[in-house]
């Protein structure tokens, strides 16, 4: 099979993430809106290009407040930065339906390169005659690396908000004509 285009259907798809919150457990959000630009062939994504981009106001924890504070200068500060963007530049196959996708991370106007765990979950048609595929993926990346470095100190040690961010999507595509 050749690469061919894909849009993501955003209303089977999921971008969530989680974090450390004063140690002892975790707070999870998503994003809801985002765009791709992928050229792939499913059965081998060794060979596919893919930009994926966030819109990082489109944060949702389930809190205004933490979800406004969020997107201020404290963190994300989407005026000036209003987007995440993964860049492919190499994937590799692990196994079967796995691969691990190395591409540049552009988040709060600094890149670095980061290695996410995908895996293809199969190809379908829909009652409508289009053609389905569907990812999950994973990884984790560090915020301070990313200079979102706003934190409190906790009077019993340790800190508000933790530094590692897990990421986990799930990503239904389109074929395109």
């Amino acid at each position: 099979m050749t690469k061919t285009k894909w849009a993501i259907d955003v209303s089977h798809s999921e971008v969530a993430f989680s974090v450390k919150h004063m140690m002892i457990s975790k707070v999870k959000g998503s994003f809801n809106q985002f765009d791709a630009s992928i050229e792939a062939d499913p059965a081998d994504l060794t060979t596919a290009d893919i930009t994926f981009t966030i819109d990082v106001a489109s944060i949702d924890t389930r809190s205004e407040d933490r979800d406004n504070h969020l997107r201020s200068a404290d963190f994300f500060d989407v005026e000036t930065y209003p987007t995440l963007t993964v860049k492919s530049k190499s994937i590799t196959k692990t196994s079967d339906d796995e691969y691990a996708l190395t591409g540049d991370v552009t988040l709060h106007g600094v890149t670095r390169e980061e290695t996410f765990q995908i895996t293809f979950e199969g190809e379908a048609k829909d009652p409508w005659g289009n053609d389905k595929a569907g990812f999950s993926g994973s990884g984790k990346v560090k915020r301070s690396d990313y200079g979102l470095t706003w934190n409190t100190a906790l009077e019993t040690g340790g800190v508000l908000v933790g530094d590692q961010i897990a990421l986990n999507f799930e990503i239904q595509a389109v074929k395109q004509a």
